[in-house]
């Protein structure tokens, strides 16, 4: 069959695709963008975590037809989609943490072009800095589920608890951190976003 979809803020076809291929394989293998992992393929551990539509999926659990018509953003458009949201609600997300960026807004953009397709050697997002700047980087293996996750929280919750963190990174496993530099990333990035208003 063929999906027509929008990943990153680009139209998409992907041809050929078998009913039962997931979207994390249309994503990795015809996409060219790697940084959705497979690791467990049962939607336990998060690192294959991108938006469909706005709210964040284990691409792995998703079958590729049902992104037919669909709005994708993974790690690599986070920084173009972060900008995008920038311009619709300066600071990240609304006072209220009630609106987010709408479906039709989110559909209006389109990641810049790189040197390469993954989106290497652009600018970062807010949540990107972050994690570099409070060393929640260690293997990297869940960054991009993690960073996924933390983004969708911060656009719907500007200023997030310590509960309201762990609660939106539940999904998503780390074997190396311990996560507590994970959290102080969140938690940066929310100070930074709430000094920017």
């Amino acid at each position: 069959m063929r999906v027509n979809f929008t990943v990153n803020g680009r139209k998409q076809t992907a041809d050929d695709v078998w009913e039962g291929e997931s979207l994390l394989y249309v994503l990795r293998e015809r996409m060219g963008l790697p940084g959705s992992k497979n690791a467990c393929e049962q939607g336990e551990c998060g690192s294959c975590t991108v938006r469909l539509d706005g709210v964040p999926v284990c691409s792995c659990l998703v079958a590729a037809g049902q992104a037919e018509g669909r709005e994708v953003v993974t790690v690599e458009g986070l920084a173009d989609y972060a900008a995008h949201r920038e311009d619709a609600h300066p600071g990240g997300a609304c006072g209220s943490g009630s609106c987010g960026t709408s479906l039709d807004a989110a559909q209006r953009w389109q990641a810049k072009g790189t040197d390469g397709q993954a989106g290497e050697g652009g600018d970062l997002s807010p949540i990107q800095q972050a994690f570099i700047d409070a060393g929640a980087v260690q293997c990297g293996f869940c960054t991009p589920g993690l960073l996924v996750a933390a983004d969708e929280l911060l656009e719907r919750n500007a200023s997030p608890s310590d509960a309201d963190i762990r609660e939106a990174l539940s999904g998503n496993l780390c074997r190396c951190t311990g996560y507590e530099k994970i959290l102080d990333a969140v938690r940066l990035a929310a100070a930074r976003q709430e000094e920017a208003v």
